[in-house]
């Protein structure tokens, strides 16, 4: 954490709503694409982003500089996210139907080809749904694992923090999710 971050953490706590704003400002985008990835429904991934924002204001003295912001922020996104999606599988039956994203609220990008190429664009998308097919059949954990560190480019040791246990668990999830998606996938592989 570099110090101009530190003085605004200290200057949010002192009650500063810019300093609280430009925190926001700094980390919207990412609690956003953390928390869509977790629940894959933009509405409820807005949802919940304004929830950890105001959580986050709320309990702004309570972060005492022991860790990152960023990793503190990530663990309060991903507590929420997890609470959430247990409410919602106590509240619904399982659907096949997939939610259809608009392609402009879907974070993760296509696979790149060439662009005015058709049959490529139509297999990358393809690929891409597989992709997200087999990321969805992953455990919770494993899921929350892969992604961070994939999507979201997070190191082992981060990780372990976020989800509050050791970097050996996290490898453990790590090497799971991959092995399942290697499966999952293994019409795609290069031979």
């Amino acid at each position: 954490m570099d110090i101009e971050e530190q003085a605004t953490i200290r200057e949010a706590q002192r009650g500063n709503m810019l300093a609280f704003e430009s925190l926001v400002k700094r980390y919207d985008r990412k609690v956003w694409q953390l928390a869509y990835s977790m629940v894959h429904h933009a509405e409820d991934a807005e949802d919940i982003y304004q929830e950890v924002f105001v959580r986050v204001y709320k309990n702004l003295s309570k972060f005492q500089f022991r860790s990152e912001f960023s990793t503190w922020l990530y663990r309060v996104v991903v507590n929420y996210c997890l609470n959430f999606q247990k409410k919602v599988q106590r509240k619904q039956t399982y659907s096949l139907e997939k939610e259809s994203i608009q392609s402009g609220e879907n974070w993760r990008t296509t696979l790149r080809g060439h662009e005015r190429d058709p049959e490529a664009k139509m297999l990358n998308r393809e690929l891409s749904s597989k992709i997200d097919h087999a990321i969805r059949q992953l455990s919770p954990k494993q899921k929350l694992v892969f992604e961070l560190r994939h999507y979201h480019g997070h190191k082992l040791k981060e990780i372990a923090s976020i989800m509050g246990c050791t970097e050996g668990t996290v490898k453990n999830y790590l090497f799971r999710a991959t092995r399942k998606m290697q499966q999952l996938l293994q019409e795609y592989s290069m031979k």
